[in-house]
């Protein structure tokens, strides 16, 4: 494991050279905000590295219910009973290992690999805009139907799952860079990732910080160049 703190942010990387996978720790005066739970044997570095830092982890927040997101969540709340986890209402469902879709969704298959066994159940439902100790939850569909990012309201550092990757390239969901595709593959719907990858690029934020790949500061202009990139690939597509 990695471990690479910017602020009030603790990007934890497991499998970093292979297939890397992000979750973090964001620091709040008295306690810790655990976004997202890796793989299911992180549950070990995450509360070491908690540990370390000397302040209990007290929420586990998921950005959206795919099994690299969620992996060790059976083991973190075994281990940290009193820990309130939340993800959005929409991938509660998924969480339960749910591919249903919603009558007013594009009816597009949900996509990536979903938990079929998780025994743990959301303490809280998130909507658009709710406020998670210094987090705001940004509601962000598109590579799940239920996606949230969340922006710290004191430094705009934005953490986003998988609307956006940094490794291989920065691209948003949907897009296939060829040195690491996986994202693009667990994808729903690309149009849907597209709106909400100008959504979070229009919050002007000052650290981007992904699923899978490394953090970027002052990331806007990177942004708008993924977004450009997928809007002339989905342009394409429709040309065809």
């Amino acid at each position: 494991m990695r471990i690479r703190q910017h602020g009030f942010i603790y990007q934890l990387t497991f499998l970093p050279s292979l297939f890397p996978v992000n979750c973090y720790l964001v620091e709040e005066e008295n306690e810790l905000t655990l976004i997202d739970a890796a793989l299911p044997y992180s549950h070990k570095k995450i509360l070491q590295t908690a540990n370390k830092i000397g302040k209990p982890i007290t929420r586990i927040v998921l950005t959206h219910a795919h099994q690299d997101h969620v992996g060790a969540l059976d083991y973190l709340k075994k281990a940290l009973p009193k820990a309130e986890v939340m993800i959005s209402k929409r991938d509660a469902k998924i969480l339960r290992g749910d591919r249903t879709l919603e009558a007013s969704e594009p009816q597009t298959p949900i996509r990536g690999s979903i938990p079929k066994s998780l025994q743990t159940r959301p303490d809280h439902l998130l909507n658009d805009g709710d406020r998670i100790g210094s987090l705001k939850a940004i509601f962000a569909p598109g590579h799940t139907p239920g996606l949230m990012a969340f922006l710290d309201m004191r430094s705009h550092a934005l953490i986003v799952g998988d609307a956006f990757q940094t490794h291989g390239g920065i691209a948003v969901a949907g897009k296939v860079k060829p040195l690491f595709p996986f994202p693009a593959f667990g994808t729903w719907n690309k149009e849907i990732a597209l709106e909400s990858a100008r959504k979070l690029r229009d919050l002007n934020p000052s650290l981007l910080a992904s699923g899978h790949g490394p953090m970027l500061m002052n990331p806007v202009a990177a942004m708008s160049k993924a977004i450009n990139d997928a809007e002339k690939s989905l342009e394409r597509r429709g040309n065809q």
